[in-house]
């Protein structure tokens, strides 16, 4: 009889050694859909404000000077949203 505990308790502890990992896996996946869907978004965000500054500049709100400033923060910011996607 105690011999059969210990071979179910060993089982049970093999099993849950193996399955850990898939469970986990799993919510990883999970939070990396995420993490990219919010990545995705904000790529998108940076994109329309660089076209709103562009259509800023082609109406007159913005100098050139102030333009080029805006965009440069803008695409730098564009390029580290690229990068985390990337990685």
């Amino acid at each position: 009889m105690e011999y059969a505990l210990a071979l179910i308790l060993l089982a049970a502890l093999v099993a849950l050694v193996v399955i850990r990992p898939l469970i986990r896996g799993e919510r990883d996946d999970v939070v990396d859909g995420v993490r990219k869907a919010e990545l995705e978004a904000a790529k998108e965000a940076k994109y329309r404000e660089i076209r709103d500054a562009e259509l800023d500049r082609g109406m007159g709100k913005l100098s050139a000077e102030d333009h080029r400033a805006v965009d440069r923060e803008l695409r730098a910011e564009a390029i580290e949203i690229l990068r985390a996607l990337d990685a």
